[in-house]
């Protein structure tokens, strides 16, 4: 396995959308091997394909305190989703920035596992949360997009002056 780079605000690659992924092979079971691996050394719960410069339809997550639940979603559709709630997130394309976000509190997911095979998964609570800020990482979305203009340029100011002690 290989860690991956993942690719930081403001940089463009992030707002690509993702293209399915129509070969299920061992590259694409390694690709998912390398992203859970990259994500729990960040560390981090999730990780879309598109924040490790790579435009196709895959995310993992683990939402486990111990990283024992990886689960891939390959070419994922949110297929239904009720109920509100707030998170505070965090991205890895992010680092060290969190903000307030409300999601569906339920959803239903369908998508594909590294082999191909069609499943079906429902999900709630933190799970539920991962699942839809990486599947937006899909679609060129990032979960800044859902703050307030004055929200979203106090924590990019913020974001910009940890870069700047940091090099």
């Amino acid at each position: 396995m290989a860690k991956l780079d993942i690719l930081e605000f403001p940089d463009p690659r992030l707002r690509l959308k993702a293209e399915a992924v129509e070969t299920f092979d061992a590259d694409l079971k390694r690709l998912a091997d390398d992203m859970l691996e990259t994500m729990y050394a960040a560390p981090g719960i999730g990780l879309a394909a598109t924040q490790v410069n790579l435009p196709k339809q895959l995310l993992v997550v683990d939402v486990s305190e111990a990283h024992d639940s990886p689960l891939v979603l390959v070419n994922p559709e949110l297929r239904e989703g009720r109920g509100t709630e707030v998170c505070q997130e965090g991205c890895l394309s992010f680092p060290g920035v969190y903000a307030d976000v409300q999601r569906k509190e339920w959803i239903r997911v369908q998508a594909r596992d590294v082999t191909g095979r069609s499943f079906e998964l429902e999900a709630d609570g933190m799970l539920a949360v991962c699942i839809q800020h990486e599947m937006d990482h899909l679609v060129g979305k990032v979960f800044v997009d859902y703050l307030s203009p004055l929200k979203r340029s106090l924590l990019l100011r913020k974001l910009d002056k940890q870069r700047r002690h940091a090099g």
